[in-house]
């Protein structure tokens, strides 16, 4: 069999297929484009144009004072991961500490209180 039987028997046959298939795909690709931007514009996020470069930035009074509570919010939330790590290494020290555990021992040692 050479390859013009093969193209008879084979792809001319399923060419409506073939074709059909590649548009049907070539749609979809188009559809969720278009549904992925629609997102973008939906919830306030920037379009890209075709070099990287930010097509819809909504910049208005809203999204600036959003943006300066959250920076005033993560800021404080920084703060308080800070002083809790402090305490938490007070802590680790207090229970790893040796003496701490001799404290343990000789009030096991002298049994239970009376």
């Amino acid at each position: 069999m050479n390859k013009a039987d093969i193209a008879d028997a084979v792809i001319i046959p399923n060419l409506p297929w073939i074709i059909g298939g590649g548009l049907l795909i070539g749609a979809m690709a188009v559809a969720g484009w278009i549904f992925t931007t629609w997102l973008r514009v939906r919830h306030g996020y920037p379009l890209d144009g075709a070099w990287g470069q930010a097509i819809y930035p909504q910049r208005n009074e809203e999204m600036v004072e959003r943006i300066r509570l959250l920076s005033q919010e993560n800021a404080q939330l920084r703060a308080e991961i800070g002083s809790m790590k402090d305490r938490l290494a007070v802590v680790e020290r207090i229970v790893t500490d040796e003496s701490h555990q001799l404290t343990h021992e000789i009030e096991r040692l002298r049994g239970p209180a009376n």
